[in-house]
């Protein structure tokens, strides 16, 4: 059985083919939200699987959600660079004010990324 160190570094390779695989985006998002679901099954609290989470949903435009799990992961008192960075692209998307999502941006300055997180994606240009 992996231990969910070596799953959640599973999870991020995977998360890196989407853009490979542009062809397998859906499918590899559902692999992704399952593996992560798992997860938080056996760890609710897992702030990294939390964090991924939400960035998966954001990619899939699904940013009420993507909010749920990142603010959960903020409740738990998380500090990862990533989960700034991911609240502020979902506020983004979410059309919300320039000084709730700057907030975060702010914040992230000062931390560090967790090598077992990502960042959800961003295009400025679809806004």
């Amino acid at each position: 059985m992996s231990t969910i160190k070596q799953r959640l570094e599973n999870v991020k390779k995977l998360q890196a083919k989407r853009w490979e695989n542009e062809d397998h985006w859906d499918t590899l998002n559902d692999l992704l939200i399952r593996e992560l679901d798992e997860i938080l099954l056996i760890e609710p609290d897992n702030t990294p699987a939390l964090i991924n989470i939400g960035a998966v949903y954001s990619d899939m435009g699904e940013n009420e959600k993507a909010l749920e799990y990142l603010n959960t992961a903020l409740n738990l008192g998380s500090e990862d660079k990533n989960l700034f960075v991911n609240l502020s692209i979902v506020l983004v998307y979410m059309g919300k004010h320039q000084e709730e999502y700057l907030e975060y941006l702010e914040e992230a300055e000062d931390k560090t990324e967790d090598p077992l997180t990502f960042k959800a994606y961003f295009d400025p240009q679809s806004l």
